[in-house]
C-alpha cells in the first residue's frame, strides 16, 4: 500500500503544484492584500487592541514616515521597563506577565503574591509527564509542546468554560506550566531520538521563570546569575509583539469562535514552529555559521561584505537570497528588542570567550543595510531584527537549538492568553475574512462522456 500511494503521488504532485498557482495579476486586478501586507509592506489594519503596541513608522498627510522603534506592553515602553528591572537587578518576566494580564504594574505584594502562585503551578498534574510526554515522544519539541497544551484538555475539570474567571484561570496554569512542558519535552526527545540519559528535574516554586529553565534543561541544574539574567531578558522581549504577528492573530482567530482556550493556545504554537515565525532566529544562526565557515578573516569588513552579497544573489548559504536577521515588517530604523539584547550579547560573549564571533555578528548588522540597498537598488532602511542576536544568545547560553522556538513559546504564551481574553470578552465576533473566487465556470460532464 504504501508504494502505491508514493507512486500515485509521484504521477499526481504535478498536476497539484499547478492548479494551486494563482496568477500574481489577480492580486493587483482585484486589490487584494497578499499576506495581508498594503504595498508599502506594512500590515493592513484588522482589529483594535490595548495590550501591545509595535510601532516603527507614523502616518502624516498620507504617507507612511519611518520612526525609531518602539514596543509597548499595556501602554508602558519595554525599553523604560527593562532598565527599571536592570537598575534594581532582578528579575522581569513575572511582572511581564502581570501587567500584560492585568493592564497594571504590580507592587511589591502583588508581584511576590504572583510569583509565588505560578511557582506553586509549575510542575504537571500527575501522571502528566509519564502518559502525555515521555509515552509518546517527539522529535520535533514544538509538536510535543503543542500535544502537550491539548492533553491539557483532559486533565481540566472545566475545559470549555469562556466567562473571564475561567479563561484567566487556564491562562495562569498554561504560562506556568510552558517551561515544564517544554523542558520535559527536550529531555524526551533527546532521550528516545539522541540516545541521551534521561533526567527529569521538577520544577522548584523559588525560583524565577528563567532560572527553573536553566534547572530543568542541564543535567547539573547549575547556572550563573548572569545567565538567568539574560534568558529572563530574552522572555521579557519575546512575551507580546501585538496582535498582527502571525501566533498572536492565529490564537485570535480561533478564539473568534469561542471554542476552548487549550485548541486556541495549541494553534499559535503550531503557528510559532514556522520557519517564517518563530524559528528565524535558527535561520540567523544558520546562516551566522555559514558565513564563519566561508569567511576566513572574520574581521575584514570587506570580505564579509563580498560573502553578503553572494547570499543576497542566492549564491550561497540556502540560496534563498534573504539575509536573515535584518529587515522587519514594521522596525525599520531601529529594533528596540535588538538593541537591549545586542547589550546583552556582547556581555556574555565577553564572560564566555566568544567576542571574536559576536563581533562577526556586529559586522553583519553594520553591512548588511548597505548591501542590501544595492543589491536591490533602494533607499529602503532595513535594520537588525532581535533574531539576529536572540540564536547567538541562546548558543551562549548552552541551550539547544531545537529549544530555540519552545523558548519563544515559553515566552509568547503570556501575550496569547492576554489576547485570547481580550478576543473572548471584547470581540465576540467570529473573525470571517473574505476570499475571491477566480475560478472559472465548468459545465458537469457525465462519467460515459469523459
Amino acid at each position: 500500500m504504501e508504494k502505491s500511494l508514493n507512486e500515485y503521488i509521484e504521477k499526481m504532485v504535478g498536476v497539484v503544484d499547478c492548479i494551486n498557482r494563482i496568477d500574481p495579476e489577480y492580486f493587483t486586478k482585484y486589490s487584494v492584500k497578499k499576506g495581508l501586507r498594503n504595498s508599502d509592506g506594512s500590515g493592513v489594519l484588522v482589529g483594535l487592541t490595548e495590550i501591545g503596541e509595535v510601532h516603527g513608522y507614523f502616518i502624516s498627510e498620507g504617507e507612511r514616515k519611518e520612526d525609531e522603534g518602539h514596543l509597548v506592553y499595556r501602554g508602558i515602553d519595554v525599553y523604560e521597563m527593562v532598565r527599571g528591572f536592570q537598575k534594581e537587578k532582578r528579575f522581569g518576566f513575572e511582572e511581564v506577565c502581570y501587567l500584560l494580564l492585568f493592564a497594571k504594574l504590580p507592587n511589591r505584594d502583588e508581584l511576590s503574591e504572583f510569583t509565588e502562585l505560578l511557582g506553586g503551578l509549575r510542575a504537571l498534574p500527575v501522571g502528566f509527564t509519564e502518559d502525555m510526554i515521555l509515552k509518546a515522544p517527539s522529535c520535533d519539541i514544538m509538536n510535543k509542546l503543542a500535544r502537550s497544551v491539548l492533553a491539557s484538555y483532559s486533565y481540566d475539570d472545566e475545559p470549555d468554560g469562556i466567562d473571564p474567571k475561567n479563561l484567566l484561570r487556564q491562562s495562569i496554569e498554561l504560562i506556568a506550566r510552558f517551561p515544564t512542558m517544554a523542558a520535559y519535552g527536550f529531555q524526551a526527545k533527546s532521550h528516545y531520538y539522541g540516545g541521551q540519559s534521561l533526567y527529569i528535574h521538577s520544577p522548584l516554586p523559588q525560583l524565577s521563570t528563567a532560572e527553573n529553565i536553566l534547572h530543568m534543561i542541564r543535567p547539573d541544574n547549575k547556572y550563573t546569575q548572569t545567565e538567568a539574567e539574560i534568558l529572563d531578558l530574552a522572555l521579557v522581549l519575546h512575551a507580546e509583539h501585538g496582535g498582527g504577528n502571525n501566533s498572536t492573530f492565529a490564537a485570535r482567530v480561533v478564539s473568534s469562535t469561542e471554542t476552548d482556550t487549550y485548541s486556541a493556545i495549541a494553534a499559535a504554537v503550531g503557528s510559532l514552529k514556522g520557519p517564517k515565525h518563530g524559528g528565524a532566529n535558527i535561520k540567523a544562526m544558520n546562516m551566522l555559521s555559514d558565513i564563519k565557515e566561508h569567511v576566513k578573516d572574520w574581521t575584514d569588513d570587506d570580505e564579509v561584505r563580498n560573502y553578503l552579497i553572494k547570499i543576497i544573489n542566492k549564491e550561497a548559504f540556502d540560496k534563498a537570497g534573504l539575509i536573515y536577521g535584518m529587515g522587519h515588517a514594521v522596525y525599520t530604523l531601529s529594533d528596540p528588542r535588538t538593541i537591549l539584547l545586542k547589550e546583552k550579547a556582547h556581555q556574555l560573549a565577553i564572560e564566555k570567550g566568544r567576542e571574536k564571533e559576536f563581533l562577526l555578528y556586529d559586522a553583519v548588522e553594520r553591512i548588511a543595510p548597505d548591501v542590501f540597498a544595492q543589491a536591490k537598488g533602494t533607499t529602503k532602511n532595513i535594520c537588525a531584527n532581535v533574531d539576529l542576536y536572540s540564536g547567538f544568545v541562546y548558543d551562549a547560553l548552552g541551550i539547544p537549538t531545537e529549544l530555540f522556538t519552545p523558548l519563544f513559546a515559553v515566552a509568547r504564551i503570556v501575550g496569547w492568553c492576554a489576547h485570547r481574553i481580550e478576543e473572548v470578552v471584547s470581540m465576540q465576533k467570529i473573525i470571517r475574512p473574505a476570499y475571491k473566487s477566480i475560478s472559472r465556470p465548468k459545465k458537469y460532464i457525465p462519467m460515459e462522456e469523459r
